[in-house]
This record gives structure tokens, C-alpha cells and sequence, in this order.
């Protein structure tokens, strides 16, 4: 399946919530899209339950299915608790960093901004938004892209201590990854222990 490039608002009246940011059309349709979507009284299996978990968290990141099975089959081989650990791979995405760091103000734009070769770990330029960052490395915008509009718009005051694993530097435009996050930080309305039931069946 290719990467979702529908309306978004009609992905967040499916899930109930704000998954791409803020939207005025959810707070007045907070019910699921098509003809009989304020009607439905349907309840919803199990199965469905988990299934829509999982939906909702790629979505939410922009990861296709094979990219998050694979994520999860990695962290269901590591030490501590599963969902946990797939939730901390995802937000150490490189298009996730770029995002959290304020330099995009979407997770789309911010896969567009690395794929165009606009962002640098370490100082090398890196176009591969699954890159996975790692703690200690620094994500910078390239000399010639600090410019762009979009990047400076984004970073306007922006506030970067929303998130305690990541540190900025607004001179030299540059951040640094201090930790994977903890679960409690990561604000994500995520319940990612149906994710782990879902894979485990």
C-alpha cells in the first residue's frame, strides 16, 4: 500500500482525535466521515479495537506497514517492555526529530525537508526519513536550506523545552538527540500495549 496522501481531517474524524495537529473541521464533525457517520451505533470487536490502534500510530508517524511491522519485530527482540521500545523507534525517526525539533511544523513536511536533502546528522547530509537517530547525534539544518521559509516560519517561536530527550542550539540551528524518551513523555495518545496484543495473536 503507498503512503496515505488523502484528506487528512477525514483520517482524524476516523479516529476521533487530532492525530495531524490541530483541526477545526474535527471540533465540529467529532464523528467518523461518510453518509452515516453520526449514526453509527455499531460496536466494535476486540480485533477492531486493536487493529485501530495500530492504524492510528502509523498514521500518526507516516510509516508504511512493512516499515512497522519491522520496527515492532525489532523491539519485540530487545530487552524491557515491547510497546515502549516501538514507541521510542518511532519517535527516533529522523523525519520524527526533524518535526519534534520544530524544524518542520509536520511530520509530512519534515519527510519532504529530509528527502530533499535540506537536514544533516553529524554535519552529513542524510535524505532517508527512517533513518534512526541515535542518542548524542546532531541534526542541523544544511548551510544553504536555513533560509528556507518554511523552516524559519516553523522554528518562530517554537518552544523546544516541550521535549526533554531533545536539545537546540538557535545559533548554529542545531539539535541534539540526549535520550530516547521516556513514555511518559512521548504525548502521543497512543494505547501502544494493543499494538503488542494485535502482533502477538
Amino acid at each position: 500500500m503507498a503512503r496515505y496522501t488523502g484528506p487528512k481531517t477525514r483520517i482524524a474524524r476516523k479516529f476521533g482525535e487530532a492525530i495531524f495537529g490541530a483541526d477545526k473541521v474535527l471540533s465540529k464533525k467529532n464523528y467518523p466521515p461518510g453518509q452515516h457517520g453520526n449514526n453509527r451505533r455499531r460496536k466494535t470487536s476486540e480485533y477492531g479495537v486493536m487493529l485501530a490502534e495500530k492504524q492510528k500510530a502509523k498514521y500518526t508517524y507516516g510509516v508504511l506497514e512493512k516499515q512497522f511491522r519491522n520496527l515492532f519485530e525489532k523491539a519485540a527482540s530487545m530487552n524491557g517492555i515491547t510497546g515502549e521500545i516501538l514507541l521510542q523507534s518511532l519517535e527516533c525517526r529522523l523525519d520524527n526529530v526533524v518535526f519534534r525539533l520544530g524544524i518542520a511544523p509536520t511530520r509530512a513536511a519534515a519527510r519532504q525537508l529530509v528527502g530533499h536533502k535540506h537536514i544533516t546528522v553529524d554535519g552529513k547530509v542524510v535524505n532517508i526519513p527512517s533513518f534512526a537517530v541515535k542518542p548524542g547525534q546532531l541534526i542541523g539544518v544544511r548551510e544553504r536550506s536555513k533560509s528556507l521559509e518554511v523552516i524559519a516560519n516553523s522554528l518562530a517561536g517554537f518552544n523546544h523545552s516541550k521535549y526533554p530527550w531533545l536539545e537546540w542550539d538557535e545559533n548554529s540551528k542545531t539539535g541534539k538527540l540526549l535520550h530516547k524518551p521516556e513514555r511518559a513523555d512521548i504525548p502521543e495518545n497512543i494505547k501502544e500495549h494493543l499494538i503488542v496484543e494485535l502482533y502477538s495473536k
